[in-house]
């Protein structure tokens, strides 16, 4: 049956496809408009009505969650690499991460906020602690560079991208940004 919208229902045997074009119309309007975009915009890029975004994801945080669990799945494979590059490569992938997507980073100061139990800075925290000391066994680190340093670096990559005027400047600044650590292991 179509509707005044010209969306078709497809009813409950299609919830994993609209939960799924819900997602991937998050991820893409997340990255492009940042974490706040209206949820009608995403249910609307999704061919879904705002009821079946809502019976999916009850409020923006878990819709947010659920899209950026895939980041965190990547990080994690990196992390598990018991090799010394993975630090370098986790890195490399949590800038890559923030740039492409900032509401990566909003999302999880949006937890923090709401929900106590949220354990996504802690996550990253062992992700880093996971892999640092590797790389730094391997000289590839300096041992004189921690966790808290290079979670205060990704602070710093995420205020570069938020607050670039011009998004062609971005990867410019982080690059500029970056070379303050390379003589302590991060690049």
């Amino acid at each position: 049956m179509t509707t005044t919208s010209g969306r078709v229902n497809r009813g409950p045997a299609a919830a994993a496809q609209n939960r799924q074009a819900i997602l991937d119309s998050a991820r893409r309007l997340f990255t492009d408009r940042g974490y706040h975009v209206p949820l009608n915009a995403i249910a609307k890029d999704a061919g879904v009505g705002q009821g079946v975004l809502y019976r999916h994801f009850p409020t923006r945080l878990d819709l947010a969650l659920a899209v950026f669990e895939e980041n965190f799945t990547q990080l994690e494979a990196i992390s598990a690499d018991p090799g010394p590059d993975a630090f370098g490569r986790l890195w490399k992938r949590i800038v890559e991460l923030t740039v492409e997507s900032a509401a990566f980073v909003e999302m999880a100061v949006d937890a923090r906020r709401g929900l106590p139990d949220y354990a996504g800075g802690e996550h990253l925290h062992n992700l880093v602690q996971r892999t640092l000391p590797r790389a730094q066994a391997a000289g590839l680190a300096d041992t004189g560079l921690d966790v808290e340093d290079v979670l205060t670096a990704h602070r710093m990559i995420y205020g570069v991208v938020t607050t670039s005027i011009q998004p062609a400047d971005i990867r410019s600044s982080i690059e500029r940004a970056t070379r303050l650590f390379r003589p302590h292991g991060l690049s």
